[in-house]
């Protein structure tokens, strides 16, 4: 019967030594490629190919921009963060950056197709198709007499969908929308770009709008009793139970002073 001895203590620390000498061998390849990786010029981001609608943008100002703030080479940069870089760029919606392989980067980028202003006149804020609020130079604004649309945060998709509601119902006695808010208690208040002011209230979208369309179907009218064109409104509430009060510019039979006069209209 033939016995196996158990290996001397030694031999044991010589085949432990060499494993352990094998290994840290393998890590150390390991970490010197991964350094010749990250350091080699071969595999540097040599170009950013941007595409998409630009308006507001151009290519070669994305890249000098965004260029400094992409650390790494093809490999190791951080897509996430290339794309975050392209999209703080102002008028820049959506960016989504991949790798191509050698050595570039192909951005696909959206701008921002601005509809209306957000807030008030001092600030620097604007509404996309949307109803996302996003901050630009307004300098930059192509389109002319884009309304403003004023509400609570988080609101504009809100405010945006009414203007589209209510711009039709004024625009049959050639009034315009200019101003379009959302109070914090609910009600609706429109600014005309004559720069009368229409107290709406509150309600559902359908009720909100009939209102309104009960108040454009008579204004002509009431408007023609005092010898007045519609765009000689100054103000109106439609907040009243079963009609509307409005005033009129230049109308002194009421007042005195000429300053306007109130008339209450009851719903036909």
């Amino acid at each position: 019967m033939t016995s196996t001895l158990p290996a001397p203590l030694d031999v044991k620390l010589m085949n432990w030594t060499a494993s352990a000498l094998f290994v840290g061998l393998a890590l150390g390849v390991l970490a010197a490629g991964a350094w010749w990786v990250l350091r080699y010029p071969g595999f540097a981001v040599s170009r950013i190919v941007v595409q998409g609608d630009l308006v507001h943008n151009n290519a070669i100002t994305l890249r000098a921009n965004v260029a400094p703030h992409l650390a790494g080479n093809f490999f190791t940069v951080d897509l996430r963060a290339a794309r975050a870089a392209f999209e703080q760029v102002p008028w820049v919606r959506r960016a989504e950056v991949q790798r191509v392989f050698p050595g570039s980067l192909h951005v696909q980028l959206q701008e921002h197709d601005a509809v209306a202003y957000w807030g008030p006149e001092s600030g620097s804020a604007l509404v996309n198709t949307q109803g996302e609020v996003f901050e630009a130079n307004v300098g930059d604004v192509e389109q002319e007499d884009l309304p403003r649309l004023m509400g609570p945060a988080g609101s504009s998709p809100e405010v945006l969908q009414m203007h589209g509601l209510l711009a039709p119902v004024f625009k049959p006695l050639g009034l315009e929308v200019d101003t379009l808010e959302l109070t914090g208690r609910g009600g609706w208040r429109v600014t005309l770009d004559s720069d009368a002011v229409v107290e709406l209230g509150g309600g559902t979208a359908q009720e909100v709008v009939q209102r309104t369309q009960r108040f454009t179907r008579t204004l002509t009218q009431v408007a023609g009793q005092y010898g007045r064109r519609v765009d000689a409104l100054e103000s109106a509430d439609l907040r009243h139970t079963g009609g509307y009060a409005l005033r009129l510019r230049g109308v002194s039979t009421v007042v005195p002073d000429g300053a306007g006069a109130t008339a209450t209209v009851r719903r036909r």
